[in-house]
């Protein structure tokens, strides 16, 4: 039996074990260095509410893994060998959506950053983040929360330069809730900041997704981002 395959019996038999429990947010980790794939494992399993279920040290590896186990969120790494992160990940977007991709690196260049997000990356982090910042990172993209690291969001906005057309079709009221959405606030508490109805909140965001052209709350994000529509974009996970 193949080690994928291994790994899909096990957690088919782990299943059947513990009916009627809530399920944990199953995790994918791919680095090409072992110490960091198990020092993030063993991180990431003191939270209860986590389960990895596959440690890879290749993009090959992790894309045969990712199909097979359908994690609900992969933790990958850009500096890979063969084929690199960013390419995981735009093969795993278009692939299995359903499957977040957090990038977890040490680059912080422009560059990447702007390739991850056009990419639709679910959030990126860099490997300088504490123990609870991965935690909450992965429970945040889990909930659909798009997720910058604090010096990711720096450099997005060191970077800063005119918005395109698209921020003069927003109102006022529209570009505040855009600001709101990109740094991951949900309904209510854009309905609880902005002092309005949750009816009222929704309307906008549905305005919003329109007048961008996308689909999601997510794609305005990564948009609003790309496109410097916002000062403070992501859920800033670092407080540093």
């Amino acid at each position: 039996m193949s080690e994928i395959a291994a790994l899909v019996t096990a957690q088919f038999d782990e299943s059947l074990e513990a009916p009627g429990t809530p399920r944990p947010i199953r995790v994918i980790i791919v680095d090409d260095h072992e110490l960091v794939r198990e020092g993030t494992r063993q991180l990431l399993e003191r939270d209860r509410s986590m389960e990895v279920v596959a440690t890879l040290g290749s993009a090959e590896e992790a894309l045969d893994a990712i199909g097979l186990l359908l994690p609900d969120v992969a933790i990958v790494d850009i500096n890979l060998p063969s084929m690199n992160g960013l390419e995981l990940a735009a093969r795993v977007v278009a692939a299995h959506p359903a499957v977040r991709i957090l990038i977890l690196s040490a680059y912080d260049e422009h560059a990447y950053i702007a390739q991850a997000l056009e990419i639709g990356v679910a959030g990126y982090l860099l490997k300088s983040s504490s123990a609870k910042e991965l935690i909450d990172a992965v429970r945040a993209v889990f909930e659909g929360v798009f997720v910058l690291d604090r010096q990711v969001s720096k450099q997005l906005v060191r970077q800063r330069d005119v918005a395109p057309h698209t921020v003069g079709l927003l109102t006022p009221r529209e570009t505040a809730v855009l600001e709101l959405l990109a740094q991951g606030r949900t309904n209510k508490q854009m309905a609880l900041e902005l002092e309005l109805g949750i009816r009222t909140v929704e309307g906008y965001v549905s305005n919003v997704l329109a007048k961008l052209g996308v689909s999601s709350r997510t794609e305005a994000a990564t948009h609003a981002i790309i496109h410097h529509l916002v000062t403070s974009p992501g859920h800033v996970v670092h407080n540093r």
